[in-house]
């Protein structure tokens, strides 16, 4: 990254522009009723930032974003001194966390192109490549949904009366959102460095819920019909929740790509839960792709080899890794979960369950 000394006329030139929207944001925001929660676009220059200043830098530029949102709160003069408040509060929230999940997704992007250059040189894998495939996908789901959840808490303050009740909320998500991020963040890297994972016991079925609805979207565009089938009776898996769904939500990217590559009208995605041995709970997610020969079975799960063209062959390698550095295993079924003559492919993985006296 680079400081101020170094930067290009390029740089430089984007920084001018910068000032100048911040200058006008600056000013919009103080002519403006409370209502309008014009600081929070504050956080796009802080995003900015991140990408062309060093670390000291973007923690100057942040703070000076929440000092100009502090200063223009007590310039304003028209609306409700109470909506002005919260709407405050929840812009420097906003700036804050843009600021820390900013920093912290450069580090992380560092990370992961140093690693991609050593796995190249040494042709072997390290667990510290799962940084190229899921930081970018999970981390910029939090991060959208910070800057989303500010524009409802301006939405809900512009409404006549203001709905503060729902603004407060909108604050309790970008905290959530935040602490998201960052535990995806902290646990990849703690992984990727040979750490134990951080376990603890979440309910099975909600994990498994929550990244078939992150799918959804995929499943609907795609043309796939997805059932769910849940045993209700499960116990508590005890296991890390991020790195079990980061597994989860490979595999159902997967199958959605694999299904997309046919020209089946039937498209369709079987994602089960159930007990599995030993008292483990066992997640089984089946397609309607065009399969797998014998010869591609047995490589599955081998690092750099992939049938995907521009694939690094790393996916379900890392998925292994993920899996057994929680107890579990993960496999695929020849037989196949939808029948005879269904063709496609099964994965299941298994992760421990709660036993009586675990904490």
């Amino acid at each position: 990254m680079k400081g101020l000394h170094r930067m290009s006329p390029q740089d430089i030139a984007a920084s001018l522009v910068l000032a100048i929207f911040c200058a006008t944001i600056f000013v919009f925001d103080t002519v403006t009723d409370y209502a309008i929660a014009a600081a929070v676009f504050y956080t796009a220059i802080v995003l900015v930032s991140a990408r062309l200043f060093s670390h000291h830098t973007v923690i100057g530029v942040a703070a000076g974003c929440i000092v100009l949102t502090v200063v223009s709160f007590g310039l304003t003069r028209s609306g409700s001194y109470n909506v002005g408040f919260i709407n405050t509060l929840i812009s420097i929230v906003a700036i804050a966390c843009t600021a820390y999940l900013g920093l912290k997704l450069v580090d992380a992007e560092a990370e992961a192109h140093e690693t991609r250059e050593r796995l190249l040189r040494l042709a072997r894998l390290t667990t510290l490549g799962q940084l190229t495939g899921s930081i970018t996908h999970e981390v910029s789901q939090p991060l959208v949904a910070i800057e989303t959840s500010a524009g409802a808490g301006h939405r809900w303050l512009s409404q006549t009366p203001p709905n503060v009740a729902r603004a407060l909320s909108t604050f309790e998500r970008i905290s959530a959102d935040s602490h998201r991020a960052s535990e995806i963040l902290d646990r990849v890297r703690r992984l990727s460095k040979g750490e134990k994972p951080k376990i603890g016991r979440f309910d099975f079925n909600m994990a498994i819920r929550e990244m078939a609805d992150l799918a959804a979207a995929e499943l609907h565009r795609n043309g796939i019909r997805l059932q769910l089938d849940l045993a209700s009776d499960l116990p508590s898996a005890w296991a890390d929740r991020v790195q079990i769904q980061q597994v989860i939500g490979n595999l159902i990217l997967n199958a959605i790509e694999a299904m997309a590559g046919t020209d089946r009208d039937d498209r369709f995605l079987l994602i089960k839960s159930q007990f599995g041995v030993n008292a483990s709970l066992r997640f089984t997610i089946a397609d309607t792709g065009s399969g797998l020969t014998n010869a591609t079975r047995e490589r599955l799960f081998d690092a750099f080899w992939t049938t995907k063209d521009g694939g690094f062959g790393l996916g379900l390698t890392i998925s292994r890794t993920i899996i057994e550095a929680n107890g579990g295993r993960i496999w695929t079924d020849a037989q196949g979960a939808l029948g005879a003559g269904s063709n496609g492919v099964t994965f299941l993985l298994e992760v421990p369950a709660v036993r009586m006296g675990e904490q």
